[in-house]
C-alpha cells in the first residue's frame, strides 16, 4: 500500500449516518411470561463451593 492510498477502518460506518428511532418493544414485551414454582433443595457444602466459584469467576452473584 502507497502513501497515496486511502486506509478504511472495517468497522467504522460508511456514508453519512442518520438517527432512526427506535422500533424494538421494551423487553418486558419481549419475554413470555412463565408460571415459576418455588422449590426447596439440600445442597452440600461442596456443592455450594463449587456454584460460588463458578459465580465469581463469571462476576455474578
Amino acid at each position: 500500500m502507497t502513501m497515496r492510498e486511502k486506509m478504511t477502518e472495517p468497522n467504522k460506518p460508511i456514508g453519512k449516518m442518520i438517527r432512526i428511532d427506535d422500533f424494538l418493544p421494551p423487553p418486558e414485551e419481549l419475554v413470555i411470561p412463565q408460571e415459576t414454582v418455588k422449590v426447596t433443595i439440600a445442597l452440600s457444602k461442596l456443592s455450594i463451593g463449587f456454584f460460588k466459584h463458578q459465580a465469581k469467576q463469571h462476576r455474578t452473584r
